[in-house]
């Protein structure tokens, strides 16, 4: 559970500002989200405009209680109920057939929307003030770092929002899973802060991946190739081969931010180097992964060295955050 929550009259603020077509962030178990009334249209053309993202990126539509779903989409499988059941609220986002009421500028003109009820008590105050659904991605610019406190909102948006609810450290600190459920399966087309093993479970099959030409052309937030990233160039390294890149980056002078698992390779004795000890366990490590990369971007480091995360099934959507952020910072170099 999360202890934070906010006063009353913020709640109400806030709704109106929503209600007056203006954008509001707010906190998830997951991370903040960029919020605007998923009923209006040019209200969600401004979190277009304010994080610069490519209109065709489609947006989740966030909700206070599955009884809407019916509301924002159409012909729903059992198994959207099922896992509604099961894992709602929480970090599990449903790609479902979007009913007629649901704006272009949330689907990024796809005939499937992406429906979720977050885990947080300041977003189920809002949601159940506000009575709709809002459409909201991560509060941050496109493609960066993903903001786990209200105070990274402010660093990088500012004045540019409606408010900002701060309802503390997010809990578990990436984003929600992402599963398709139109073409009579279920479908992962982003790993998150659900593990793919519980959703099986519940409903007794295996969930596919992303390989069809059908699931490939359905657009997704986080499934491109590069995103998550950092303003310093981020790469990832088995731990028996980061301490050659490590000698060789402090020979040349440069600050380098060591991610490291493994406690036999401190390198912070080096000159220029700063060594972070990571936490072990995934659920941990992925609560700090985009707090520490925020520290280290203020920080001005040359460069972040991370020793590669394991490659067990509670670590997938962690290796996913980390191969997209180094991607995306692949041509600063």
């Amino acid at each position: 559970m999360n202890p934070y929550t906010v006063p009353d009259d913020e709640i109400q603020a806030a709704t109106a500002l929503l209600r007056a077509g203006e954008t509001v962030v707010f906190p998830t178990e997951t991370v903040y989200g960029l919020g605007a009334d998923a009923s209006n249209p040019l209200a969600v053309r401004k979190i277009f405009e304010i994080k610069n993202r490519p209109d065709y990126h489609p947006l989740i539509v966030h909700i206070a209680a599955a009884s809407q779903l019916s509301t924002w989409a159409q012909e729903i499988p059992d198994a959207a109920w099922q896992l509604a059941e099961a894992f709602w609220p929480g970090p599990l986002t449903l790609i479902l057939q979007r009913s007629s009421q649901v704006p272009n500028e949330v689907t990024g003109g796809q005939d499937t929307v992406g429906l979720r009820v977050p885990d947080h008590p300041v977003a189920t105050a809002l949601l159940r003030v506000f009575g709709g659904g809002i459409a909201a991605p991560s509060a941050n610019r496109f493609g960066q770092v993903s903001p786990t406190t209200a105070q990274h909102v402010h660093d990088k948006l500012g004045s540019k929002v409606g408010m900002i609810l701060d309802g503390g450290p997010c809990r578990i600190g990436v984003e929600s899973t992402i599963i398709s459920l139109t073409h009579g399966e279920a479908t992962l087309l982003r790993p998150g802060g659900l593990p793919v093993e519980a959703i099986e479970h519940t409903l007794n099959q295996k969930v596919s991946l992303a390989q069809s030409v059908a699931s490939k052309l359905l657009r997704a937030p986080g499934m491109l190739d590069s995103h998550y990233a950092p303003t310093t160039p981020i790469e990832i390294y088995p731990a028996d081969e980061l301490w050659h890149r490590v000698y060789q980056l402090a020979n040349l002078g440069h600050k380098v931010a060591v991610l490291n698992l493994s406690a036999n390779n401190d390198v912070s004795h080096i000159v220029g180097i700063t060594s972070l000890q990571m936490p072990l366990l995934a659920d941990e490590y992925g609560r700090e992964l985009y707090a520490t990369l925020h520290r280290i971007d203020h920080a001005s480091f040359d460069h972040i060295l991370a020793e590669a995360p394991p490659t067990q099934q509670e670590w997938v959507a962690i290796n996913d955050r980390m191969r997209r952020a180094a991607q995306g910072t692949s041509n600063k170099k």
